[in-house]
């Protein structure tokens, strides 16, 4: 009952409840795997909170990966001396992101590109402003979401280094298309869809083109990527861990973190109503969207913006007002849904961190 805190009359419900000690121990196992903390740019969008970036650059962790500008705010604001945003950066946003750049001069602001629109538009504000943008060039090798196919990257790898606005730094691969179970098969998979980015690397290095970082890969691919010591390493689940990737990927042997805490509110009909709804649990996937860890359930009747209405066979061992504990499926948007989270140390919740990141900046 690890995750039952003593006090757990005083919390409210539905909350996220965060665990340092489980946190601190996965940072151990992410320096573990990747042989160095210098080879990690941890993704911050499981999280989205200071206090646990905090607990990374305790560890020697410098550099991160975002894919917001709050992500970005709240990453510079809390130390990190290296960010990478990995996200298109267009329409006001491009002003954001030179005001954070004016706003941290300390730190190293880097953003990804995959088309030369985008890189046109980010060098004319750059040109405008007097300063120079450190770019990595985004590659699609197949999850085909954002990217440019490597096959075709030279070009703008060209243009941004004949433009003195910028500054060409790296590459970077996200490959989260790749979700094989067993381990062996994720590694084939994972070098077959390389093979393009390799060949760039190739062409790059045979024109005298440094490429300072290859920033690859996701959780998934973590270990993977892990043994070419070439590459820099984004994991960023294995942080707070969740119920969905402990079934897909169970090689990776981190802890849970973080518990989402509900009421049994009702017992409608000999069911069982809790207040997690999808207002507080990620609700993107099939159910079941958390696993329960102290709750024999059956199945899922409703599950409405409020209410999580559940089947069970035991439902008479269970009382109205009874807190119930969970780990979420998808735990990075569940994370977005909840502006703090409680802390709990030596099984006692301990105070709150504020889910800083969740916001959306809106200039005029």
């Amino acid at each position: 009952m690890w995750y039952q805190p003593v006090n757990e009359s005083s919390i409210a419900t539905p909350s996220v409840l965060l665990f340092p000690d489980r946190i601190e121990q996965n940072i151990r196992r992410m320096i573990a795997i990747a042989g160095s903390a210098v080879r990690l740019r941890p993704h911050v969008k499981t999280h989205k909170i200071e206090e646990v970036l905090s607990l990374q650059l305790q560890q020697g962790i410098s550099r991160f990966k975002c894919a917001t500008l709050s992500e970005v705010e709240m990453a510079a604001s809390a130390g990190a001396k290296d960010i990478l945003l990995a996200y298109p950066l267009l329409g006001p946003a491009l002003g954001m992101w030179f005001d954070l750049a004016e706003q941290y001069p300390e730190c190293r602001l880097s953003v990804t590109v995959d088309s030369e629109t985008a890189l046109n538009m980010l060098a004319g504000l750059a040109h405008d402003k007097g300063r120079r943008v450190d770019i990595f060039v985004d590659l699609d090798n197949g999850m085909h979401r954002t990217g440019i196919n490597p096959g075709d990257a030279l070009n703008l790898i060209h243009s941004i280094s004949g433009n003195t606005a910028l500054r060409f730094r790296g590459l970077h691969i996200y490959d989260g298309h790749i979700h094989d179970t067993d381990p062996e098969s994720r590694k084939e998979h994972c070098d077959r869809d390389f093979e393009g980015v390799n060949r760039l690397v190739e062409q790059l290095e045979q024109e005298g083109i440094e490429i300072q970082e290859l920033a690859c890969g996701g959780t998934p691919t973590f270990p993977i990527h892990a043994t070419y010591p070439s590459r820099i390493l984004c994991p960023g689940t294995p942080l707070l861990w969740d119920a969905g990737y402990s079934i897909t990927v169970p090689d990776l042997e981190f802890l849970p973190a973080a518990v989402v805490a509900g009421r049994i509110i009702s017992k409608p009909a000999g069911q069982l109503c809790i207040d997690l709804g999808y207002k507080s649990i990620a609700s993107e996937m099939d159910h079941p969207r958390v696993r329960f860890l102290d709750l024999d359930v059956d199945g899922v009747i409703n599950h409405s913006e409020e209410h999580l209405v559940l089947s069970s066979g035991n439902a008479n061992r269970y009382q109205v007002g009874d807190v119930v504990y969970a780990l979420p499926t998808h735990v990075c948007p569940t994370m977005a849904l909840h502006e703090e989270v409680y802390v709990v140390r030596n099984g006692k919740v301990t105070g709150t961190w504020k889910v800083a990141a969740r916001k959306r900046a809106y200039p005029l």
